[in-house]
Protein backbone atom coordinates (compact mmCIF):
# COMPACT_ATOMS: atom_id res chain seq x y z
CA UNK A 1 0.00 0.00 0.00
CA UNK A 2 1.36 3.38 -1.35
CA UNK A 3 1.19 6.49 1.60
CA UNK A 4 0.57 9.49 -0.02
CA UNK A 5 2.48 13.18 1.03
CA UNK A 6 -1.12 15.25 0.25
CA UNK A 7 0.99 18.37 0.25
CA UNK A 8 3.22 17.04 -2.18
CA UNK A 9 0.50 15.82 -4.43
CA UNK A 10 1.89 11.99 -4.39
CA UNK A 11 -1.81 10.08 -3.50
CA UNK A 12 -1.85 6.20 -2.91
CA UNK A 13 -2.78 4.10 -6.02
CA UNK A 14 -6.11 2.61 -6.01
CA UNK A 15 -5.47 0.34 -8.90
CA UNK A 16 -6.52 -2.68 -6.77
CA UNK A 17 -10.11 -0.76 -7.72
CA UNK A 18 -9.60 -1.30 -11.84
CA UNK A 19 -11.42 -4.68 -11.93
CA UNK A 20 -14.36 -3.84 -9.85
CA UNK A 21 -14.82 -0.76 -11.72
CA UNK A 22 -14.84 -3.10 -15.00
CA UNK A 23 -17.01 -5.25 -13.75
CA UNK A 24 -19.42 -2.75 -13.21
CA UNK A 25 -18.68 -1.24 -16.55
CA UNK A 26 -19.73 -4.76 -17.56
CA UNK A 27 -23.08 -4.90 -15.80
CA UNK A 28 -23.60 -1.69 -16.98
CA UNK A 29 -23.42 -2.54 -20.44
CA UNK A 30 -25.65 -6.02 -19.92
CA UNK A 31 -28.04 -3.50 -18.44
CA UNK A 32 -28.16 -1.39 -21.85
CA UNK A 33 -28.69 -4.89 -23.76
CA UNK A 34 -31.34 -6.20 -21.34
CA UNK A 35 -33.52 -3.03 -21.97
CA UNK A 36 -33.04 -3.10 -25.41
CA UNK A 37 -34.13 -6.99 -25.42
CA UNK A 38 -37.22 -5.72 -23.79
CA UNK A 39 -36.21 -8.24 -20.50
CA UNK A 40 -38.10 -8.33 -17.42
CA UNK A 41 -38.00 -5.28 -15.46
CA UNK A 42 -37.18 -6.73 -11.82
CA UNK A 43 -34.13 -8.43 -13.88
CA UNK A 44 -33.12 -5.30 -14.66
CA UNK A 45 -33.45 -3.65 -11.44
CA UNK A 46 -31.68 -6.50 -9.95
CA UNK A 47 -28.42 -5.27 -12.32
CA UNK A 48 -28.98 -2.04 -11.22
CA UNK A 49 -28.31 -3.37 -7.91
CA UNK A 50 -25.79 -4.93 -8.28
CA UNK A 51 -23.51 -2.08 -10.29
CA UNK A 52 -24.32 0.32 -7.10
CA UNK A 53 -23.17 -2.33 -4.95
CA UNK A 54 -19.91 -2.82 -7.01
CA UNK A 55 -19.40 0.73 -7.14
CA UNK A 56 -19.92 1.32 -3.52
CA UNK A 57 -17.48 -1.03 -2.77
CA UNK A 58 -14.82 1.09 -4.85
CA UNK A 59 -15.78 3.77 -3.32
CA UNK A 60 -15.49 3.06 0.84
CA UNK A 61 -12.29 1.45 0.06
CA UNK A 62 -10.73 4.48 -1.83
CA UNK A 63 -12.29 6.23 1.22
CA UNK A 64 -10.31 3.77 3.57
CA UNK A 65 -7.20 4.04 1.94
CA UNK A 66 -7.97 8.09 1.84
CA UNK A 67 -8.01 8.07 5.93
CA UNK A 68 -5.22 5.74 6.54
CA UNK A 69 -3.04 7.75 4.25
CA UNK A 70 -3.90 10.91 3.69
CA UNK A 71 -5.80 12.22 6.35
CA UNK A 72 -3.22 10.47 8.69
CA UNK A 73 -0.90 12.16 7.70
CA UNK A 74 -2.41 15.31 8.36
CA UNK A 75 -3.12 14.83 11.79
CA UNK A 76 1.05 14.71 12.17
CA UNK A 77 1.26 18.52 11.80
CA UNK A 78 -1.30 20.28 13.20
CA UNK A 79 -1.17 23.30 10.66
CA UNK A 80 -4.33 21.88 8.22
CA UNK A 81 -5.95 19.23 10.85
CA UNK A 82 -9.24 21.58 11.30
CA UNK A 83 -9.67 22.03 7.10
CA UNK A 84 -8.85 18.03 6.89
CA UNK A 85 -11.53 17.60 9.29
CA UNK A 86 -13.90 19.85 7.57
CA UNK A 87 -12.85 18.55 4.21
CA UNK A 88 -14.11 14.64 5.67
CA UNK A 89 -17.08 15.69 6.94
CA UNK A 90 -18.16 17.53 3.70
CA UNK A 91 -17.16 14.54 1.75
CA UNK A 92 -19.06 11.94 3.85
CA UNK A 93 -22.15 14.06 3.75
CA UNK A 94 -21.81 14.15 0.01
CA UNK A 95 -21.49 9.98 -0.18
CA UNK A 96 -24.61 9.59 1.97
Amino acid sequence: MKKCDCENHNYPSHDAQIPRLNRAIGQLEGIKRMITDRKYCPDILIQFKAVKSAIHAAEVEILNEHLNSCVARSFESAKDRDKHIAEIKKLISQMV
